[in-house]
């Protein structure tokens, strides 16, 4: 008489299909996430001129230009045109990243893409940054994303080195259906009985058993453990593709003006003024005839979430428009800790550490899920199939 089948044994055949699938994409997208959790950390050791610098003595000669914690930077002007004549005229700057802490080094960055070409190499013309010394304006490195080790990982990652249009669907839907997985999983792994037996096979991995059973627990029991992370970092992820609406800044212009001074620099030193408790400063010069400056006001050297936002005249670098963080709504708080909370950056390293070891999990789970399927009713490695595992 054939078995009647169970609730249970369909979610599984799902789980089994939907994993077989997906299971490539899942793969590259988390090893790669695993390998990028620390990029930060691994580039500034390798390349310390790319951050960090000598301020000036104390008494030393002051410029006239935006300050620091101590010591003076040379205005933010004349520091542009020196990354723009170290990059080449060909590659216009489009953001810059200056920092309140007397000893970091500052990032002038160009890039430009399309959306015509196939693969991410294609549709990244170019992606550079150069490094100034604010003090000096000396040029401590240069960095060219578009082939850099991390920068690979990081398109990997995002679109499988494809141009986002065509890469990041693959992507998405694959982590859809991670989050499918996640959910089934969680009901395969559910206990039958509570009992003590049942609770160890559930929650412990029998590392003394035949190869069969340690790669069912290893798919299983790590698995519950990252249950919770893992869907944190997927969903997060998903909101890249997909992003919640949040209001636009305030639509301002910029009426030309007689320039007085250095507005790009004026902009930089009223932030610094005006936002004692901001660290880390993103710039975007004005664009076009009414374009306006963007200062991004950071409270953290490597987050992103709680930021101020200032736009300033160009012509004479006065303040516009100030966007307060403390006036956003929770829910656009929310919506911008995203990135924050996709890395585990919001915890700080120990945030990283969670989410690389959640990666490194979620990596193992279509591997080791294949495995289960694939030793299933195969003896070589361990018990037959009509064995309990």
């Amino acid at each position: 008489m054939r078995k009647k089948r169970t609730p249970k044994y369909f979610i599984g055949q799902i789980h089994l299909w939907l994993g077989l699938v997906s299971g490539l994409v899942v793969f590259i997208v988390s090893i790669t996430g695993c390998i990028f959790a620390f990029q930060k950390e691994i580039s500034e050791a390798l390349h310390p001129e790319w951050t960090r610098c000598t301020p000036p003595a104390a008494g030393a000669p002051q410029t006239t230009g935006t300050r620091p914690a101590s010591g003076t930077a040379l205005p933010l002007d004349t520091l542009k045109k020196t990354a723009q004549a170290a990059l080449g005229s060909d590659h216009p700057l489009s953001f810059i990243v200056a920092y309140r802490a007397p000893d970091r080094v500052w990032e002038f960055m160009a890039f430009h893409e399309n959306d015509t070409a196939l693969t991410i190499f294609g549709a990244m013309e170019y992606y550079q940054s150069v490094f100034l010394d604010p003090y000096t304006g000396k040029v401590t490195g240069v960095r060219d994303y578009k082939y850099d080790f991390f920068s690979i990982v990081k398109y990997l990652h995002w679109s499988l080195l494809l141009n986002t249009p065509y890469g990041q669907p693959i992507v998405a839907w694959s982590t859809v259906i991670f989050v499918i997985l996640l959910v089934t999983g969680l009901v395969l792994w559910w206990p039958k009985k509570w009992t003590r037996a049942f609770r160890d096979r559930s929650f412990k991995i029998k590392w003394n058993a035949s190869f069969r059973r340690v790669n069912y627990d290893v798919h299983n029991v790590p698995g519950f453990y990252s249950l919770i992370p893992a869907l944190v970092i997927a969903v997060t992820g998903l909101f890249f593709v997909w992003p919640p609406s949040t209001p636009p800044p305030p639509a301002v212009v910029s009426a030309p003006v007689a320039a007085t001074g250095s507005p790009l620099s004026l902009a930089l030193h009223t932030s610094l003024e005006s936002l004692p408790a901001a660290v880390r400063f993103g710039v975007t010069p004005a664009y076009g005839k009414g374009g306006v400056i963007y200062v991004y006001a950071y409270r953290d050297a490597e987050t992103y979430y709680g930021y101020d936002l200032l736009q300033f005249n160009q012509y004479s670098g006065q303040l516009m428009n100030h966007l307060q963080n403390a006036k956003k709504s929770r829910t656009q708080r929310l919506i911008e800790m995203n990135y924050d909370l996709h890395v585990g950056a919001i915890a700080g390293l120990t945030g990283k550490i969670i989410a690389f070891i959640v990666s490194l999990i979620c990596a193992s789970l279509p591997v080791t899920g294949f495995l289960v399927w694939y030793l299933k009713g195969r003896s070589r490695f361990g018990p037959k199939a009509n064995n309990p595992i």
